[in-house]
């Protein structure tokens, strides 16, 4: 991390996800990248978990993971690091919820609601998606959505996501 503003780092939680091109190799190097972000370490990063795809199944299974990543960046800072990251990767959006080589989602920060145009956080939909509750109920199974316990909203989903050895 490069030398810290005199304000303390925001936390925020990425959730990862490939199914393109050795999607194990995409989450492992996207790990190893998101730690070298400008302003930036990954604290803890979860197993990496596999799913089925959200939308269309004529796609490969997905290898998911959650990382908490200190950051002094803004929200739109980092959703602007995430999505170059992403372009490194090859990352092209042909079809909704289609297959991809990375894919980079600002979960949480800190406890800051955002509504922008470029960036709804909580993510709007995270709390629908074992993939992402699973991984980040591993690495911080204190937080809370809307209220509950994550691993209560996990309970309402039927969990079919698979911890990779």
């Amino acid at each position: 991390m490069s030398p810290a503003p005199s304000r303390p780092a925001s936390l925020a939680y990425i959730g990862l996800g490939s199914n393109l091109d050795q999607p194990r190799k995409q989450v492992a190097t996207a790990l190893s990248e998101l730690d070298a972000l400008p302003l930036s370490r990954v604290s803890v990063a979860s197993r990496l978990y596999a799913s089925r795809p959200v939308g269309p199944q004529d796609q490969p299974d997905f290898v998911n993971a959650v990382v908490a990543l200190e950051t002094y960046l803004s929200p739109l800072a980092l959703l602007d690091q995430l999505q170059a990251l992403e372009q490194r990767h090859r990352r092209r959006r042909e079809r909704h919820w289609g297959p991809r080589t990375l894919d980079l989602d600002v979960l949480l920060f800190n406890t800051t609601l955002v509504a922008h145009p470029r960036l709804q956080v909580p993510h709007p939909h995270m709390h629908t998606r074992a993939f992402v509750l699973r991984p980040l109920c591993e690495i911080a199974p204190h937080l809370r959505l809307r209220g509950q316990p994550l691993e209560q909203w996990l309970a309402g989903l039927g969990d079919d996501v698979t911890p990779l050895a």
